[in-house]
């Protein structure tokens, strides 16, 4: 985990306010994917060792989200938040509850209004999260029940979530030098899918072989992954004709994806240089769409994505060596 990420926790009693400011290294849309999507969520967003598990979401103003934090045990504490505000990929405003199965809000515990501002800057995103409570005995209540120390570990399940998705990128590749590759995305048949391609050109997976989300991360720190996303596939990698190399990830409907034939499979170029990506995707991407400009990501690549003029998809991927 980054240690030099912010993480800032104030409580302002005279206002009945708490305070949060934290940093993660990742750009704005996967940091607001993670807060807005239940698939995403239910990865996250609860203290260890209680796991979340969303029962309804409906994310727009006026909806809510009705969630369990479940405990080792099994047993289910229900919450329900109701959205107030959407200002899309810039805040969040909503009002927090303790709740029954049935969305029905308890009365007998402290209900507060939380405000999520986003920011993104060059290398990282921040959340800036201010939460007021109706009475100062709501405030001092949270507090001594373990709220700060609770936020701090369900905001670090973040950012544990965030480098298990992308820490394998630069463990494949050793060195600079220049590649073409094909990236396939599948809704969760990349192992079937890739076992019949290994079979046809008789080689052998690269790496670790097929990585799953399951497999990572590998100790008791990161933060526990769904079950119905434990045995797809995080990245595999098999080289074929003329040391060509076919890279597959599952991007799944759980996780936020909609795939089309026509948005599954993009040419990865890895240029030798910063330089030649730049200019890689600057003509190229000419009259074309971009997705992602060129930019340092969170996982260590100089990366961007675009569609061409021609419909053909492209990602310029120079990974950065520590």
């Amino acid at each position: 985990m980054n240690s030099n990420l912010l993480f800032d926790f104030t409580v302002d009693k005279e206002k009945k306010t708490i305070h949060v400011t934290r940093e993660f290294a990742a750009n704005l849309t996967l940091v607001w994917d993670a807060w807005t999507k239940p698939e995403l969520l239910d990865l996250w967003f609860a203290p260890k060792p209680y796991q979340t598990r969303t029962k309804s979401m409906d994310f727009r103003e006026g909806g809510f989200w009705h969630y369990a934090m479940v405990s080792p045990d099994n047993v289910a504490h229900w919450n329900r938040t109701d959205y107030k505000k959407i200002e899309y990929q810039k805040s969040i405003s909503a009002l927090d509850a303790f709740a029954d199965e049935a969305g029905n809000v308890n009365p007998d515990f402290p209900r507060s209004q939380f405000t999520n501002v986003f920011r993104e800057d060059a290398f990282t995103t921040t959340v800036s999260i201010t939460i007021v409570y109706q009475s100062l005995s709501d405030l001092e209540k949270v507090v001594q029940m373990g709220f700060k120390e609770g936020l701090a570990m369900t905001l670090n399940n973040l950012e544990q979530y965030i480098e298990a998705q992308f820490k394998l990128r630069s463990a494949y590749k050793k060195d600079n030098a220049p590649r073409v590759c094909t990236y396939l995305n599948f809704p969760g048949n990349t192992e079937e899918a890739f076992l019949f391609y290994q079979s046809v050109f008789k080689s052998e997976f690269a790496g670790g072989g097929i990585q799953r989300f399951g497999d990572l991360p590998a100790d008791a720190d990161h933060p526990p992954v769904a079950e119905a996303l434990k045995k797809m596939v995080l990245h595999v990698e098999l080289p074929i004709t003329g040391n060509h190399i076919l890279m597959g990830t599952d991007a799944p409907k759980e996780m936020g994806f909609t795939l089309v034939q026509g948005n599954n499979m993009h040419i990865s170029i890895e240029p030798e240089t910063r330089e030649e990506a730049t200019r890689l995707f600057d003509q190229l991407s000419v009259g074309g769409k971009i997705d992602m400009p060129m930019q340092d990501m969170f996982f260590g690549a100089y990366f961007g994505s675009f569609t061409d003029k021609y419909g053909i998809n492209w990602m310029i991927n120079f990974q950065t060596k520590k």
